[in-house]
Parts: C-alpha cells; sequence; structure tokens
C-alpha cells in the first residue's frame, strides 16, 4: 500500500489518480442507480422497503443486534432504525427479545420468516446478476468480484474513519 506524506495528494503522486477516480466515480454511479432501482422494484414486490430487507440482511448476517448497531450498520439515525425495526416486528420478520446484559436494550433476532422472505429476495437478485454476467468469462466474474469486495472494504474504512461508525 502506497503511504503518502499527510500533506501530498495522492494524484500528485500518480497522475492518472484523478482521471481514473474521475471515470470509475461515473461508472459506479450509473451502476448504484440502476441497482437501486432494480432492488426497489424487486424487494418491494415482497412487502419490504429496501432499507427494510437491508436491515433483515445486517440481522442474519450478524447476529442478534442491539438498536444502536443495526442503526450504525445501516448508516442511519436511530429514530429511522427504530421505524424499520417496528415495521418488521409488526410483520413478525423481527424479534425483539430482551439483551442478557443490559436491561435497558434489546436484541434484534430474524425469525424463520425473515430468513425465507430475505432467502427469496437474495434468490431472485441473484438471478438477475447471474444473467448480468453470464457473458463473462468465469475469470472475470471471479476478479470482479474480488476487486469490488477490496472496494467495499476501502468504502467501509472510509466511512468509519468520516463519521466515526461501526459498520461493515
Amino acid at each position: 500500500m502506497l503511504t503518502l506524506p499527510s500533506n501530498t495528494p495522492a494524484s500528485e503522486v500518480d497522475p492518472r489518480l484523478a482521471a481514473d477516480a474521475r471515470e470509475l466515480q461515473t461508472v459506479l454511479s450509473d451502476l448504484m442507480r440502476v441497482v437501486q432501482f432494480r432492488d426497489r422494484d424487486r424487494i418491494c414486490c415482497h412487502d419490504v422497503s429496501v432499507t427494510q430487507c437491508y436491515a433483515l440482511g445486517a440481522v442474519l448476517r450478524r447476529g442478534p443486534l442491539t438498536l444502536n448497531e443495526l442503526a450504525a450498520e445501516l448508516y442511519l439515525d436511530k429514530s429511522t432504525a427504530s421505524r424499520v425495526v417496528k415495521a418488521l416486528a409488526e410483520k413478525s420478520y423481527l424479534e425483539r427479545l430482551p439483551h442478557p446484559d443490559d436491561g435497558r436494550a434489546v436484541l434484534l433476532v430474524i425469525t424463520e420468516a425473515g430468513r425465507r422472505l430475505h432467502g427469496a429476495i437474495e434468490r431472485d437478485l441473484q438471478a438477475e446478476v447471474e444473467t448480468l454476467v453470464a457473458d463473462f468469462d468465469p475469470e472475470v466474474r471471479r476478479a470482479l468480484a474480488s476487486l469490488l469486495a477490496r472496494l467495499s472494504r476501502s468504502a467501509v474504512a472510509a466511512a468509519r474513519e468520516t463519521c466515526g461508525c461501526r459498520v461493515g
């Protein structure tokens, strides 16, 4: 990894960096816009919002979470996360259980119905991605996944640094 003195812009060390970053920003912006609309259209067919689906995924991946942990994971304020949890609990996709170590807190746990719903949504979204990358060589698909995972880790680390959030 390249380490720069704190007052040296990275683009001075690599003059191509600014142009590459601009091109990547444009491509990512286009891709994210398409994915956001696709997610909204596909996920909402399952009677949950995109944010509710992300919340289910976070609890499924990380295990029981407190409301504060979920809010940080989703980059939401606590009141918004609370409304998301309330809606998911009313639909029986999440349960609120007493926190074993903190009498004031609750743990959010995904229910079996929540697992089934999230699995169905993930299968729908994966099928669409399979269609998109079917013509790519297997090595290219694996390299793409590896590069995007690395970019995602960098973005999470930058978000942690910038906002002090506990994410990822």
